[in-house]
């Protein structure tokens, strides 16, 4: 399955999706003006990992420092996704990494793992 690599802007996240290398993740801002034409092809991607999945264990991280309110529904939209695959017996977790100071990232985290049944790990730097 091919790469999916989005570099970091001052107004979108650093995205990576690699099935070969197991490396799944999600690092930065996120404001971008049309969350529909960024986000889209991620979520496109995340369904045909999903499809091609085999028992190999995936982590998703999340690293964000900020995200606008249309970006928060787009990242439930990815945990949705990630819930299918739970539900499909994949192995697949989710890990929120916030810094220890940001309340407001750290209660998003948790706010994430409440709506969603995906194995959550809530990690401070």
């Amino acid at each position: 399955m091919e790469k999916l690599h989005i570099a970091e802007t001052d107004e979108t996240p650093m995205v990576l999706l690699d099935a070969d290398n197991l490396q799944f993740e999600f690092s930065g801002k996120s404001l971008p003006e049309d969350v529909t034409s960024f986000y889209g092809p991620i979520l496109d991607w995340i369904d045909d990992y999903a499809d091609e999945m085999g028992d190999e264990e995936a982590v998703f991280k999340f690293n964000l420092i900020y995200f606008n309110t249309a970006s928060s529904k787009m990242i439930l939209d990815i945990f949705m996704a990630i819930e299918g695959m739970v539900d499909d017996g994949k192995n697949v977790s989710v890990e929120w990494i916030y810094d220890e100071d940001d309340e407001d990232m750290e209660e998003a985290g948790e706010e994430y793992a409440d709506i969603v049944e995906v194995p959550f790990k809530m990690i401070s730097m």
